[in-house]
């Protein structure tokens, strides 16, 4: 049963794509799952983040210090920049501009671990800059947002530093102290857990898919095609910046990935939260769920065939058993 909710799970891209497809012809099936919804959903997903995670995880980070601070720094610096960049560069309307920026500002979702695992590359690498990148995104994401679309829209950047704080944080803390004072009840639940996270990250991007169909249909290209060019650019210049600091194959893989996909999940809460008279500005976020895992799968299998030469680390079930696949 745990083997058959893990490929489930793996399977992640399929059913985002399928459940958003699904959005765009019968919205109602999934506008139901709105508002208060959403924010629950991803502190859920963010939970069973925190329950795969130990103390020990972070102190793992010590052992790792300039390669973690690499990835670190190109998820903060790449993203951003690219966000802002095809933005400009396609002359996206507001909203939808605002929200390509704000996901550019939200990290490495953890289904990265998964693709990293794919492709061969170094999972226990991935694991430590997912972390460390989610608890940066509480001060960078609200200070990054602030700074590249402060000038198309007013940004409330303690208001996103509150709301980060609330569904990241917290929830991730809170499944650390579960599974520190309650590892019986955490090993029951751990195998179900990403299946789980798939479902609800499927639930949130056809729902912001659905209430927003018409706009879709009429900028779905020019959208599609905006996103496609910012994960792009994450995935490649995520590499060339890890070769150029002269990191091998495998690091410069996960790293990478890591830069290429994105907490679309975090975006979609935060856009609906802080820009409520622009509900436009969650559609990049939630077609952007779709477009990293669909791109990422495809990079991972590419590389899996090429070969690294090198062993896969480990599965991510052995580190973040419960990864979201945001």
């Amino acid at each position: 049963m745990t083997r058959l909710f893990d490929q489930l799970a793996n399977a992640f891209p399929i059913w985002v794509l399928v459940a958003c497809g699904l959005a765009l012809v019968e919205p109602g099936l999934f506008t139901w799952f709105r508002g208060n919804a959403i924010v629950v959903g991803l502190a859920v997903i963010m939970l069973g983040m925190g329950l795969g995670l130990t103390l020990e995880d972070f102190q793992r980070v010590t052992t790792r210090p300039a390669t973690v601070a690499a990835g670190f720094a190109a998820q903060f610096l790449i993203m951003p920049t690219a966000g802002w960049l095809v933005a400009e560069m396609m002359q996206l309307d507001t909203p939808f501009a605002v929200g390509l920026i704000l996901v550019g500002c939200c990290p490495g979702g953890t289904a990265s671990n998964v693709v990293t695992y794919l492709a061969r590359a170094d999972v226990a690498l991935s694991v430590l800059m997912t972390t460390c990148s989610t608890l940066g995104a509480v001060v960078l994401t609200p200070l990054l947002t602030q700074l590249l679309a402060g000038k198309l829209v007013a940004v409330d950047g303690w208001g996103l530093f509150l709301s980060t704080l609330q569904v990241v944080v917290l929830p991730v803390v809170a499944g650390m102290v579960i599974n520190r004072w309650l590892p019986g009840a955490v090993q029951r639940v751990l195998p179900v857990a990403p299946l789980v996270s798939v479902v609800t990250i499927a639930l949130v991007c056809a729902s912001i898919v659905g209430q927003n169909a018409a706009a879709i249909r009429s900028s779905g290209p020019q959208l599609l095609i905006a996103v496609a060019m910012l994960h792009g650019i994450g995935f490649g210049v995520g590499y060339l910046f890890a070769r150029l600091l002269g990191y091998d194959r495998t690091i410069s893989r996960t790293i990478s990935i890591e830069v290429g996909m994105q907490n679309s999940g975090l975006g979609v809460v935060l856009a609906q939260r802080h820009f409520p008279t622009e509900p436009l500005t969650a559609v990049p976020c939630a077609i952007s769920s779709v477009t990293h895992s669909v791109i990422g799968s495809l990079l991972a299998g590419w590389w899996r065939l090429r070969g690294p030469g090198e062993p896969v680390t480990a599965s991510p079930a052995n580190h973040v058993s419960a990864s979201p696949p945001l």
